[in-house]
């Protein structure tokens, strides 16, 4: 790699001219933006901050089977499943967070809680970095879910939500990312599976 290479990288070539709020709720603000483009020519940026980050759990027992949560999605107008997901506040350890989130959804409790990867969901648009882990050693309680949550909760093997995923029934891209490389590990054998 040369130096032009590595500047490129930590150099920002997009100049900020002005800001505004457009909109904002206790969940997001969103920025309308005045820019130069890296070309130097004006143009305008609409950004999406989250004000919380996304946690995702994908928790597992000891005889490879996983939890999925079921509700229907307003903005895309559909049903999804996906793995245990919410927000988690910023300040707040993550870990804390995804603790919450899970046995809110479908009641475990995780002896053990490993994050798995992070990623930013929507770069072009917004900020939201998603955090997501893998839960074991897993008891069960009582759900809590929010007031404004109508969820199903089903249990299925591991190794079947790797298929929703490839079947497309699985689109949510928390739940993707987070179990295609669940999927890698356990091909690569860091993950055993009955």
């Amino acid at each position: 790699m040369n130096n032009t290479e590595n500047l490129a990288e930590h150099v920002n070539p997009w100049k900020r001219i002005s800001s505004k709020v457009a909109y904002e709720n206790p969940w997001i603000t969103v920025f309308h933006e005045d820019v130069l483009n890296p070309n130097g020519n004006s143009g305008i940026y609409g950004k999406v901050h989250f004000k919380n980050l996304a946690i995702g759990i994908v928790p597992i027992d000891e005889n490879g089977m996983t939890w999925l949560i079921g509700q229907y999605r307003y903005p895309l107008n559909q049903y999804s499943w996906e793995i245990v997901e919410g927000g988690g506040k910023i300040g707040i350890a993550p870990q804390e967070s995804a603790r919450r989130e899970l046995k809110e959804e479908c009641g475990l409790v995780a002896g053990e809680l490993r994050e798995i990867v992070r990623s930013h969901l929507s770069n072009s648009v917004s900020d939201e970095l998603a955090i997501l882990y893998v839960a074991t050693n897993l008891t069960q309680e009582e759900a809590e879910p929010e007031d404004t949550e109508m969820l199903a909760v089903k249990k299925i093997p591991l190794k079947e939500a790797f298929t929703m995923v490839e079947e497309g029934k699985i689109t949510d891209s928390m739940s993707v990312i987070a179990l295609q490389h669940l999927k890698i590990e356990w091909l690569e054998g860091k993950l055993i599976l009955p």
